[in-house]
């Protein structure tokens, strides 16, 4: 579903991606881990067609990045730490207005929405103005508007900042929900452990290469912080 060959990214004379080989099969969850500034936001910026690359291979979907960036962008969901929605806006009128961007058909709309409401448990908070909503519940009307298009992709950017427990907690349930959908989900974060127990894979970057790349299944939960240590300590 995604694949990066010799990925490189520059910003003037610092190089950010150096070389990066990536790919993730259709339904896998990946969760990119590493230190600050090593490339994990670039990656998934890239990936997100919201950034082009230096040079290199980028594809999703069958499609390349940027030339076939409109194609691209159909087949993702993007969530970040920065909700981007209108706060002026009830949380449906939020959907409707990504809807109508999405061109998706009105006959059913209402229904595809109060769906997707319900899916992130804010169903009751559908006519509700989103500057009422608190941070966990402004991440997970993000998360409903990222899946209304039922994107095949869905890219989460620290998805955990500035969510207390309660919070974390259920975008942990809403995570499994989708990976359960069989939806191809690449997930950057700083809580290791927390990645290691969503995802299916892990991908450890340091100074823009993948220094690790394998099954989750195949690093014990107590080993996971020493293999990231290892995997850090050799890129320097």
């Amino acid at each position: 579903m995604i694949e990066v060959q010799e990925l490189v990214k520059t910003f003037g004379f610092n190089p950010v991606l150096r070389k990066l080989d990536l790919k993730v099969e259709a339904g896998q969850f990946l969760v990119l881990l590493g230190p600050n500034g090593s490339g994990k936001s670039t990656l998934l910026r890239i990936l997100a067609a919201l950034a082009r690359p230096t040079s290199g291979l980028v594809k999703i979907g069958g499609w390349r990045l940027p030339d076939e960036a409109f194609a691209v962008r159909r087949q993702l969901g993007v969530v970040s730490h920065l909700p981007l929605l209108y706060d002026t806006l009830s949380a449906a009128e939020n959907l409707r207005f990504f809807a109508q961007l999405y061109d998706l058909p009105e006959e059913g709309m209402d229904d595809l929405i109060q769906s997707s409401l319900a899916q992130v448990g804010l169903a009751r908070r559908a006519n509700d103005l989103v500057r009422t909503f608190s941070r966990g519940m402004l991440q997970r009307l993000t998360i409903a508007r990222a899946i209304l298009h039922d994107p095949a992709v869905v890219l989460f950017d620290e998805p955990y900042t500035g969510l207390d427990q309660e919070a974390s907690s259920i975008l942990d349930d809403l995570l499994r929900d989708l990976a359960q959908q069989n939806r191809t989900i690449v997930m950057t974060t700083h809580d290791i452990q927390r990645g290691h127990a969503l995802a299916s894979h892990v991908a450890i970057l340091s100074r823009g290469k993948i220094g690790y790349l394998g099954a989750t299944s195949a690093v014990p939960s107590g080993e996971i912080l020493n293999l990231y240590t290892e995997t850090i300590g050799a890129g320097q």
